[in-house]
């Protein structure tokens, strides 16, 4: 460990957000996981990882390069930005290693359950004749082969893909005398990338009982020769590489030149962004890792790191469950939210009191059956939304556009500039410009990271609004696996708020005061530092003062130290991070008051709800935003308080719940050794407990119509 200034108050947010990244592995890891589950963790861990280089390693490398050494040290926090490169090398070596034992373990387990991967020198000749009518049918024509040896300069490698360093030793050619008695051996290199397009994983027919796997990298290494048969070589060998480049967007100033096109050009020179981490099978040969990192100008400054046999590991996650449900975790049909029906008007329940959804617990349909309902109401006059991350065939965008079709308003703030989602949210904005939508293009220097909707309908000649708020993305997909909640409300003051949203992002200039709702970047600190002063205040005159955080992600010091500060006036804290926390609790007379726990499970924790004492009557609210600089000070986020009291009994409940847990619960703390948390008590696991929570709220129901 380095000295660090600041390494006795803060823990350093890319390490914490390794040893985050290492609780994904843990599930990999954890025999009590189903066994296709494990495989899709270690999926999940690697796909992390990728976009922790594209983005994260590559910010320090641009540090390093960028910035004199004096300015790295004070704005990482005391570790030069070339030390803390080396730490996260070193620390992803050793997680990668972890993981190919791990992968080893399952595949050992899997062979229990007579399920094989086989590797291209295992295979039968049965199997044998469907491979080679498979990489002729359906391989072949999507590979794509450079050889190497004559370019003057290296192909461009894609940080998506994988590919097959291959080494060709020639058959020698004889010349002259002394040639005859010591021949020359030609070595030729080439590349070849992994198709993409097709299945990784590729079924291999079976007549027992058994079934079999093979990799798409062995049914290439087994057809070389289709692929080099016009070379005369003597062996042939192919090795897996991968590259991983910086994801940074550079925007051009050509005024004469729309948003979209900008953003457009940006993601498309991403693709040949600055190379920040180069992974290898450890397995090659000495002269060909030597020969690519020559000619791709790789250098010890990089992160160059020995894998295993096979790359691009996040493929897991699509893992095929060959009918073995017994294999994967148990699906819980997503419940209705009690008092709410698809079948009749949602706007009509609204309008009498909020209901909150909670996915995926309960069913995301609720928000697609209400922008459908506003898109044939023919009291509905305007719909506006926020969207930052979409489905790839999105109900979201398709109930905006038949609103639009119907002749409403519609008004959809799209960001454009959500990473990695830039290509497909500039898909949907031209395809929703096409259908007569508005669109906004958000604040120039700030990421729209709100999830807001509003609606305007005319009822006895005056406009009523309705709406929903969300702590998550409006995407049907990741509602499956992530935790969030919505808030649907007709609360006409809390709306009322909501639309100022939409008129900031309209005119920029002109900042909005909002009743209700905290709105980064000029409000939400100053909100959240008021609360807590306020427990703060009451722990000191001997009230109940209390502080209970759930988020992704806390990583801004000045609100660290403002809990610190809560600590050390005696304020009772209690935090669920699922991912980085920079905050160390429970250390005397700086954060004894302190507790912090990471839940990571089937579902990906990402509701952020934020619970106040407030001496007996506790405030509640719901949020885009974590407690990052970011979320806090250059993004449009919004917190909405929680008015209805059965609503907001539900959100204290949901965090109570989540508290309790000690199955899937790890403490955090600054030796990052990711314990899990025990407690007193059976054991309790926080996902299943909430399934239930939900289940006995629709019978509590039942019974009183009963």
């Amino acid at each position: 460990m380095n000295n660090n200034i600041n390494q006795n108050l803060y823990i350093d947010r890319e390490k914490s957000w390794l040893t985050f990244n290492a609780r994904v592995l843990q599930e990999a890891a954890d025999e009590s996981v189903p066994l296709l589950d494990r495989l899709r963790f270690l999926g999940i861990f690697s796909n992390n990882l990728d976009e922790f280089f594209r983005v994260r390693y590559a910010a320090i490398r641009r540090l390093r390069i960028e910035k004199k050494r004096a300015d790295t040290i004070k704005l990482l926090g005391g570790i030069t930005a070339e030390q803390l490169l080396k730490d996260i090398t070193e620390i992803v070596i050793e997680q990668q290693s972890e993981s190919l034992r791990i992968l080893s373990d399952i595949e050992k387990k899997l062979e229990k359950e007579n399920i094989f991967i086989l590797t291209e020198k295992q295979i039968s000749k049965e199997q044998e004749n469907f491979i080679r009518e498979f990489f002729i049918q359906k391989v072949s024509p999507a590979v794509v082969t450079i050889m190497l040896n004559d370019l003057e300069k290296f192909p461009l490698l894609k940080d998506t893909s994988g590919y097959f360093a291959v080494k060709l030793v020639m058959k020698p050619k004889k010349v002259s005398l002394l040639e005859t008695i010591l021949p020359k051996k030609e070595i030729r290199y080439a590349i070849v990338e992994i198709p993409s397009t097709i299945n990784r994983f590729v079924v291999l027919p079976s007549n027992n009982e058994k079934q079999y796997i093979i990799m798409l990298d062995d049914v290439i290494r087994h057809n070389l020769n289709y692929l080099f048969n016009i070379f005369d070589y003597e062996s042939i060998s192919a090795h897996m590489i991968k590259i991983t480049r910086d994801a940074e967007l550079e925007f051009d100033s050509d005024l004469s030149k729309s948003f979209i096109e900008k953003v457009s050009d940006s993601v498309k020179e991403r693709r040949i962004g600055e190379t920040v981490r180069f992974v290898y099978d450890q397995d090659i040969e000495k002269d060909t890792l030597e020969f690519l990192l020559k000619r791709m100008n790789i250098d010890s400054s990089d992160s160059i790191i020995p894998g295993g046999r096979y790359h691009n590991r996040r493929d897991y996650m699509n893992f095929p469950n060959l009918g073995r449900y017994d294999l994967l975790y148990r699906e819980n049909p997503p419940l209705p939210v009690p008092g709410l029906d698809l079948e009749g008007s949602i706007l009509g329940k609204i309008n009498s009191k909020d209901y909150l959804l909670s996915a995926p617990y309960q069913s995301f349909s609720y928000i697609i059956k209400f922008l459908r309902e506003a898109a044939l109401d023919p009291n509905v006059v305007a719909i506006k939304i926020t969207l930052y991350r979409l489905a790839k065939n999105s109900q979201i965008v398709s109930s905006l556009i038949n609103a639009a079709k119907n002749g409403k308003k519609v008004i959809v703030q799209i960001e454009l500039q959500a990473r990695f989602d830039e290509a497909s949210n500039i898909s949907y904005a031209e395809q929703m410009q096409t259908e007569g939508i508005d669109l906004i293009f958000g604040v120039k220097g700030l990421k729209v990271h709100s999830k807001i909707c509003v609606i305007d309908r005319l009822e006895a000649g005056k406009v009523k609004r309705y709406g929903f708020i969300s702590t998550g993305n409006f995407n049907e997909n990741t509602a499956k696996i992530y935790t969030d909640n919505t808030l649907f409300t007709a609360n006409q003051s809390i709306l009322k708020d909501v639309s100022k949203v939409f008129d900031f992002f309209e005119v920029n200039y002109k900042l909005n005061r909002y009743k209700h709702l905290f709105v980064s970047p000029h409000y939400t600190r100053s909100k959240f530092n008021k609360l807590i002063e306020r427990e703060m205040f009451n722990a000191q005159a001997g009230k109940h003062a209390f502080i209970h955080l759930k988020m992704n992600s806390l990583s801004d010091f000045k609100m660290i130290d403002k809990l610190y500060e809560a600590s050390r006036a005696g304020v009772k804290i209690k935090l669920i991070i699922r991912g980085i926390c920079c905050l160390i609790p429970g250390v005397p007379e700086m954060s004894e008051n302190i507790e912090a726990i990471s839940v990571v499970d089937k579902y990906l924790e990402h509701s952020r709800i934020y619970i106040f004492g407030n001496d007996g009557n506790p405030e509640v609210f719901i949020s885009s935003a974590d407690f990052m600089t970011r979320n806090l000070d250059a993004r449009v986020e919004v917190t909405c308080p929680i008015y209805d009291e059965n609503v907001k009994q539900e959100l204290i409940d949901t965090f109570d719940i989540g508290w309790k847990a000690n199955v899937k619960a790890r403490i955090h703390s600054d030796d990052l050794k990711n314990r899990y948390r025990k407690t007193e008590g059976e054991n309790f696991r926080a996902q299943a407990e909430l399934y239930k929570y939900y289940q006995n709220k629709l019978e509590v129901i039942a019974e009183k119509v009963l």
